[in-house]
């Protein structure tokens, strides 16, 4: 149907016959000559029709509307000059030249638009109602190849480094660890029920125990719990699973599999050998597991500062075998009273019981709690923090945890309302490591695994794990790799003896028989010579959302739910038939709410 796409055609091909084929992406009638720009996925050509040309094709020209489809065949030429003017458009790659069309044939007729599609729509909800047409536009096209190119490229080198792509079953078996489980009910075993997998990982151990050595998988994955801008019921992985490793391995793997990446999708260089901070480093630094490294604005520990001090919340918490931190939001003693209670609201929200703050203006320290400070400390706080005219220090007191999570989020409202980072097209990476094994929920007492239960202990802390003493000491052989404060994958050496599952599943409360029951066949296969072996899986949505410099991972996917977990496209989901119910032996208890 056509002999180029509407980015083909250049100044060598003028005096040519060319047909093409596409939307009417816009029209201008200048005293009876139309302009359309035709536009097809790869780009626009402006097509002129004129009555002397053929006067039949300039009469149906004038009936267009935008996304009518048209085949239009014509002879390139030079965009012309008029009146001493160019009218070439340096703004697209055809703009030196024109489609002078000889023929036109209305393919399909559009109704009127519910959007503008040359248009940003702050509606989401109408968007994904249209979601065929959202993804017409040029930014949304754009955002679909570059999805393609970064699956390619994973693909492409993973092949390259030796790794096997296979497929693991989509229908699984619940676990009681981890996320929310989509269920989906067996009508050939009545009351029995599979999961979706929230990710491969049993599968992929055992393809290690299988001898694959090297496996991967552009896998998808569901989990059913709470959504944000980079969360989604379902969403897609790369997961990779590999033999005889260490963390180095895989952490080089990784980056030279990112660098790849960027480059196919983008032709953007980056760095290997990309930093890495414990997880003590990063949360006593930056109060955060993920930090954003486009900027500073380090945590500093004042503990020694204040341990004897007169103000009695920082002495307090010293005493109490806490910590006192603080940053220094340079530049900010101008915040306003809305902008000082929101980042209250915030530390309140995080476990803080208030947020203690000096601003320096006009040479003076502006705070409540200064006059409990005597001027050694003034002194010392000076140069710990290398205070200056216009700063803004802002203070956590208590339990080390708290205060680097509360200052960890402030920092992220300071450096929002100071704009530290618009703008910024850096890429900073960077590796998070040696986690916790383990956290202890305050309530119940009970110990859960940080990542999943399948994480091996840093072999100094093993023994700490096979007695069962100081769990909340043991650091795990995992890893986050991380890029401008986004997480974009995480991963561990695994555990692969028989004894030292069965002891991690004792201190997560998991007794023998459940563990038989639950995880049977991985213990099983443990015990027939299984390889060392660790993985890693990356966020497939988030890091195309990055590479394309979007906000939200459903601006990267072709049809996205929106934030209620509905497409509202299709109205999915949506009630069945009380017959379907029936074969798969299930009732709803769901009752209708009265009016």
């Amino acid at each position: 149907m056509r002999t180029h796409h509407c980015n083909n055609l250049r100044k060598e091909h003028i005096g040519q016959s060319a047909t093409l084929v596409g939307w009417v992406n816009t029209k201008r009638d200048h005293h009876g000559v139309i302009f359309i720009d035709i536009r097809d996925r790869e780009g626009v050509t402006q097509a002129v029709f004129r009555s002397e040309e053929n006067n039949e094709a300039a009469q149906l020209s004038h009936s267009l509307r935008q996304e009518d489809v048209i085949q239009v065949t014509g002879t390139v030429g030079a965009r012309p000059e008029i009146e001493g003017q160019t009218t070439v458009n340096p703004n697209i790659e055809t703009g030196e030249i024109e489609l002078i069309a000889t023929e036109l044939k209305v393919i399909n007729r559009s109704e009127v638009l519910p959007f503008q599609l040359d248009k940003e729509l702050s509606n989401e909800d109408i968007r994904l109602r249209h979601r065929y047409l959202d993804l017409r536009r040029p930014r949304m096209a754009r955002n679909l190849k570059i999805r393609h190119r970064v699956a390619k490229a994973c693909r492409d080198y993973l092949d390259e480094s030796g790794f096997l792509e296979i497929e693991t079953p989509i229908l699984s078996k619940s676990t009681p660890e981890g996320a929310r489980d989509f269920l989906v009910p067996s009508r050939l075993n009545p009351g029995s029920f599979y999961a979706l997998p929230q990710a491969p990982q049993q599968y992929k151990q055992l393809l290690q125990v299988a001898g694959v050595e090297k496996y991967f998988q552009i896998a998808r994955c569901f989990r059913d719990e709470d959504l944000r801008a980079d969360r989604q019921p379902e969403f897609t992985q790369i997961d990779i699973e590999a033999s005889f490793v260490s963390t180095d391995d895989i952490l080089s793997l990784v980056e030279n599999l990112l660098a790849r990446c960027f480059k196919d999708a983008l032709n953007n260089e980056i760095e290997c050998e990309f930093l890495r901070l414990t997880y003590q480093e990063a949360m006593n630094r930056f109060g955060s597991d993920k930090p954003d490294m486009r900027f500073s604005m380090e945590l500093t520990d004042l503990s020694s500062v204040f341990k004897e001090s007169q103000f009695k919340v920082f002495k307090g918490a010293v005493d109490s075998g806490g910590v006192v931190k603080a940053i220094n939001a340079k530049g900010f003693a101008c915040i306003t009273t809305g902008q000082i209670n929101h980042l209250t609201e915030t530390a309140q929200l995080h476990g803080a019981k208030g947020l203690a703050f000096i601003k320096v203006e006009n040479g003076e320290w502006k705070s409540p709690i200064v006059k409990f400070f005597s001027e050694e400390e003034k002194n010392r706080l000076t140069e710990a923090m290398s205070i200056e005219e216009g700063d803004l220090i802002l203070f956590g007191a208590g339990d080390w945890p708290t205060v680097c999570e509360v200052l960890g989020r402030i920092r992220l409202e300071c450096a929002g309302y100071l704009k530290t980072t618009e703008g910024n097209t850096d890429l900073k990476f960077l590796w998070v490591t040696d986690f916790p094994l383990l956290s202890q929920d305050k309530e119940t007492g009970k110990w859960n695994a940080v990542h999943h239960p399948f994480t091996r202990p840093k072999q100094e802390d093993i023994h700490l794990l096979e007695k069962g003493d100081n769990l909340g000491e043991i650091r795990a052989e995992a890893y986050d790799v991380v890029l401008n404060g986004h997480e974009i994958g995480g991963g561990s050496i695994r555990i692969h003896e028989s004894e030292l599952q069965a002891k991690m599943f004792a201190a997560l409360g998991i007794d023998e028989t459940q563990a038989l029951q639950e995880f049977g066949h991985l213990l099983g296969a443990f015990s027939f010579g299984a390889p060392p072996h660790g993985g890693v899986a990356l966020g497939f949505d988030r890091l195309v959302m990055l590479i394309a410099g979007e906000e939200s991972i459903r601006e990267v996917i072709a049809f996205p739910k929106n934030n209620r977990g509905v497409d509202l496209m299709s109205s999915s989901p949506a009630e069945v038939d009380y017959k379907q119910l029936r074969e798969l032996y299930i009732k709803s208890t769901r009752e209708e709410k009265k009016p």
